[in-house]
């Protein structure tokens, strides 16, 4: 006892209390408990402590100095052929440069890309958390989520979590029914459909490379140039981006690719059939020819 005196250590009954509100006994009567048999989309927030009050309070005036600011540059668009996707690899936290080489595209499935803008974590948290929902849903309905409805999906789960601190600019982008589809989505959980979005601090340089070359019918090469490039001068002009720059193709005959390789298998099998009726029909033949020529060697030996 005299040492939690001393040091001033509270006992575990009274956190309790400054916890859990009146009435509730233990942390999963919480609401905003994180419980994996409900629907919607939860985690567990720091008890006892408002988040972003609390990173409010961690600055200079607090005596505890934590450098929030992150920066990056990532670029996606639409085109013909599909979607290209463009990011560089630096992560940082402020001055300090704590990665170089960091992958800020998440796969979400076989048909969707997910990028990263913001923290880190936050963004690899939710985007594995869709794509787990993604797969849920392709399990349920038989048929693969479409793109604007897994960034709806993403866009509601950043709504439950408004003003909680999150930092997240994601673009989903990938390939449907519609065709290719690009979406950006925010922690505050606004959700934006258009054809060319760029996120991070360095984005206005990625803007004006991008605009300026950017057309509807380019081809896939000059599609990787354009992202490469605008990518490369925003890593130059801005001190937070940097490193390698990392490209990525969602293309159309990703969907294509499917029913060619089932019209592959039929045609096989087709002309598997086919060849085994040749073969059938051809020693009928044969039998029926062999046995006209014995029936008239027979005939010419009984007029002789």
């Amino acid at each position: 006892m005299a040492i939690f005196d001393v040091s001033g250590y509270k006992k575990y009954c009274e956190l309790r209390e400054q916890i859990l509100p009146a009435g509730l006994t233990h942390l999963v009567d919480r609401t905003n408990h994180y419980n994996f048999g409900t629907k919607t989309q939860e985690f567990a927030v720091p008890p006892g402590v408002d988040p972003s009050g609390f990173l409010k309070s961690c600055n200079h005036d607090g005596g505890v100095c934590i450098e929030m600011n992150h920066g990056t540059t990532t670029l996606a668009f639409k085109f013909k052929h599909g979607v290209i996707v463009a990011v560089d690899s630096r992560a940082s936290a402020g001055n300090y440069l704590a990665s170089k080489d960091a992958n800020k595209v998440i796969e979400i499935n076989s048909y969707l890309l997910g990028t990263m803008s913001g923290s880190a974590a936050d963004c690899q948290h939710w985007e594995r958390l869709l794509a787990k929902e993604c797969r849920l849903y392709r399990l349920r309905n038989n048929h693969r989520i479409s793109v604007a409805a897994a960034s709806k999906l993403l866009s509601n789960m950043m709504l439950g979590y408004r003003g909680m601190g999150l930092s997240m600019g994601s673009m989903i982008c990938g390939w449907d029914k519609q065709g290719p589809g690009l979406y950006y989505v925010d922690d505050n959980g606004t959700r934006l459909s258009g054809r060319m979005f760029s996120t991070g601090c360095g984005n206005s340089y990625a803007y004006g490379v991008v605009d300026s070359g950017y057309r509807e019918d380019m081809t896939v090469e000059e599609a990787y140039e354009l992202g490469r490039r605008g990518i490369t001068h925003a890593t130059h002009r801005d001190a937070y981006s940097g490193g390698v720059v990392n490209s990525e193709y969602t293309p159309r005959m990703t969907i294509l690719s499917i029913s060619f390789c089932l019209s592959a298998k039929f045609i096989t099998f087709f002309c598997m059939i086919c060849f085994n009726f040749y073969v059938f029909v051809s020693y009928l033949y044969f039998v029926f020819c062999s046995n006209i020529i014995h029936y008239a060697k027979l005939s010419l030996i009984q007029n002789l």
